[in-house]
């Protein structure tokens, strides 16, 4: 069975979403959750599916610690889930097309640093653009450059409001990533 490991920094309701996706299936597992925020509810929900789960720090994710720890549980996949720090590149070089994130725009645009959740939606409001969507890439050392993996559009020309926005894109986000996480696995 193939190993998942999940990086989030807030809710989690993308990770619960992986998790409960592939519970139960012998195609892959979710093994850990490790997120650098200590209040985050994708403790709680990981916690909840008895998910084992680590906290760290910054320092620790870029002085090796959290790296010893990606090799101790031995992933066959990284799923960056919500997760807002820059991922190192020891990490990456160690792990290559083996870290992939979710980005809740159509990259190129909307992407790069201080370009996550409410922040992209507004941006895509104020630019009144008619459709924006997920994409699904792989990490490397730049926010947001990494190869595109997936896309999936929607149309917002009825949205008002960065919520009513979030919510489209939360749908194709709990809709697509888990099956291309699955997909994955079977490369």
């Amino acid at each position: 069975m193939k190993k998942i490991v999940i990086f989030a920094s807030g809710s989690g309701s993308n990770a619960e979403n992986i998790i409960l996706h592939f519970k139960n299936k012998s195609q892959g597992n979710v093994i850990a959750v490790l997120t650098n925020n200590p209040h985050a509810k994708v403790l709680e929900r990981a916690e909840n599916h008895n998910v084992e789960t680590v906290v760290f720090s910054k320092t620790e994710l870029s002085d090796g610690t959290v790296l010893q720890k990606i090799n101790q549980l031995q992933p066959d996949l990284i799923v960056l889930a919500g997760f807002l720090l820059m991922f190192p590149a020891a990490i990456i070089a160690q792990y290559p097309n083996k870290i992939i994130n979710v980005h809740p725009a159509l990259l190129p645009k909307y992407g790069g640093k201080g370009m996550y959740g409410m922040n992209v939606h507004k941006a895509v409001l104020e630019n009144h653009e008619k459709e924006t969507g997920i994409s699904i890439h792989y990490v490397n050392e730049q926010y947001d450059e990494g190869a595109v993996i997936f896309q999936a559009s929607v149309n917002i020309e009825d949205c008002k409001t960065p919520e009513a926005i979030a919510n489209k894109v939360h749908e194709l986000e709990y809709k697509h990533f888990p099956e291309v996480i699955a997909r994955l696995l079977e490369i």
